[in-house]
């Protein structure tokens, strides 16, 4: 199958590799053209995973997004949500009908990408799924180097428009066959489990993180108070799940600790014994804040709002970083009130998440 890859960042590499390994063919796309030499020149990527290092040929990897979107049946776009309204304007010309966008997670960016690429003259019928965690956990050990602690083994992944959502998912099992379908767009992004378990450490790792050079949140960071505010944040995300009528499995994050019925299956020991996440993390400027805080928080907090379920913790989290950032993340652009879907009573809402607009 053909297809395109968006971005350059840990998770564009490791799909690019791995689904280039698996035997597609693979387009990597990245804005800057200097940052993806290595790769273009050498044609490949180290893949470096528990069976070793290789080289694992790129099909094409290009600066020019129209050329990596030719053609591909599905386009897999795991960026962070700061880069998917950006992203949406430069597809739009090139889209067409049939395409399956991924988006590994998406924080609600499937109703927004194509909201975007609507606005921006794309009248193509696209079908845009999101599902809740990158495929990987993989660092980038190089310009063209990158390694893989694990793999997901369940990708819960939601549709927009819902009316697209069988279509949608054959085309992307064909390149990850773990994925199963969780519904329309919105209960896709509440399986989001970036806003869930990175806030609480970032503001309970506050001072380390601005003490040290380097600290590892998924080691040191991850002690019993943390485990239990992220514990009560996540029955939070539950609560609203269920206040949508949205049914388990939920994927509680507890699962993601304590054993291997999460998403990656038996994966925190692995992530914490690479080693790969001890890092220098700047609390103002990580994706940790900007993705899963200011977007994928604020927009947890705001369904929850909308469906009428407490949510202290989550309210909480982000008023205490909207507290050291200076600014309101009630009124961020990735609410139910900015996206302009509070004023709609639930029967439209979920009719608009069928259909599309």
């Amino acid at each position: 199958m053909k297809i395109a890859i968006l971005g350059g960042g840990h998770g564009c590499y490791a799909a690019a590799a791995d689904l280039s390994e698996a035997g597609h063919e693979v387009r990597l796309w990245r804005r800057d053209a200097d940052a993806l030499a290595a790769v273009r020149l050498a044609g490949s990527i180290t893949l470096k995973d528990a069976r070793g290092a290789r080289e694992v040929p790129i099909a094409l990897a290009t600066a020019d997004i129209g050329e990596a979107l030719r053609g591909a049946i599905l386009i897999v776009i795991p960026t962070p949500a700061v880069a998917q309204e950006d992203i949406a304007r430069a597809m739009a010309p090139h889209l067409v009908d049939g395409q399956v966008v991924f988006l590994p997670p998406g924080t609600f960016g499937s109703f927004v990408m194509a909201r975007i690429a609507k606005e921006a003259g794309s009248r193509a019928d696209v079908a845009w799924a999101e599902t809740g965690t990158l495929p990987y956990l993989a660092r980038k050990h190089g310009e063209r180097e990158v390694n893989v602690t694990i793999r997901a083994i369940r990708l819960p992944t939601g549709v927009y428009p819902a009316r697209n959502a069988q279509q949608a998912l054959e085309v992307i099992r064909q390149a990850y066959p773990s994925v199963h379908g969780c519904g329309d767009a919105l209960s896709g992004a509440l399986m989001n489990a970036g806003p869930v378990i990175h806030p609480p450490l970032m503001v309970m790792n506050a001072a380390p993180l601005q003490h040290f050079e380097r600290w590892d949140i998924h080691n040191e960071g991850t002690q019993r108070a943390v485990r239990d505010v992220t514990d009560r944040l996540d029955q939070e995300r539950i609560a609203v799940r269920e206040a949508f009528g949205q049914p388990a499995p939920h994927y509680p994050l507890a699962d993601h600790y304590n054993n291997d019925q999460w998403m990656y299956g038996d994966a925190h020991k692995q992530l914490v014994k690479s080693g790969d996440w001890r890092e220098n993390i700047d609390l103002y400027a990580h994706r940790y804040i900007t993705e899963d805080t200011e977007l994928g928080l604020a927009f947890l907090a705001s369904a929850a709002r909308y469906a009428g379920v407490d949510a202290p913790i989550a309210h909480g989290l982000l008023a205490i970083v909207g507290g050291f950032l200076g600014r309101d993340l009630r009124r961020g652009p990735r609410t139910f009130e900015r996206l302009g879907l509070a004023v709609l009573d639930k029967a439209e809402l979920k009719k608009r998440l069928h259909d599309g607009e």
